[in-house]
């Protein structure tokens, strides 16, 4: 008894960080997802795009997006943090949709969900900022936030430009 008393005591502190760390470790997992995504669509934007301005986009998520997944990597490998290699569910399905289009029906449907994958990574990030345990995701997020705000008003306004209601 006195045994598992002293184990379970003992293993309090790392129940503890690991709860401590859950927000962060959802960040680190999102962000990579979220990142990845970004670069495979930009992929397509560049190959697929009927305009100028959609592959110009895609030209520029995949230089940003690689650049900061290759940051987070760095940073996730320091700490031990495995990031996942594979999408979600539901950007695999945004990019079999996107796949399966062509001419402006692809520009159209990639404006729309570029819109959407900047907004909620820019609350994910936000979130990190605010009330994220891991000094480094926090670091992290609050520089890389600006370039995603950037991306965001890009998109609007390529939107706007091609009469693409982006909601």
């Amino acid at each position: 008894m006195k045994k598992f008393m002293w184990m379970t005591l003992l293993s309090l502190p790392l129940v503890a960080m690991a709860v401590d760390k859950s927000p962060d470790q959802s960040f680190y997992k999102n962000a990579a997802q979220g990142g990845m995504a970004e670069v495979q669509l930009g992929q397509m934007a560049e190959d697929k795009g009927q305009s100028a301005a959609v592959k110009d986009y895609g030209k520029m998520m995949v230089q940003d997006h690689t650049a900061a997944n290759n940051k987070l990597k760095s940073i996730a490998a320091g700490k031990g943090v495995e990031l996942p290699d594979t999408l979600s569910v539901s950007q695999m399905a945004t990019r079999t949709k996107l796949k399966a289009l062509s001419g402006d029906s692809f520009d159209n449907s990639f404006i729309k969900s570029m819109v959407q994958d900047h907004k909620d990574a820019i609350k994910l990030f936000q979130k990190e900022t605010q009330s994220g345990q891991d000094s480094e995701a926090k670091a992290f997020a609050k520089s890389t936030l600006p370039t995603l705000k950037a991306h965001l008003k890009e998109i609007q306004s390529i939107a706007t430009t091609a009469g693409v209601s982006p909601d």
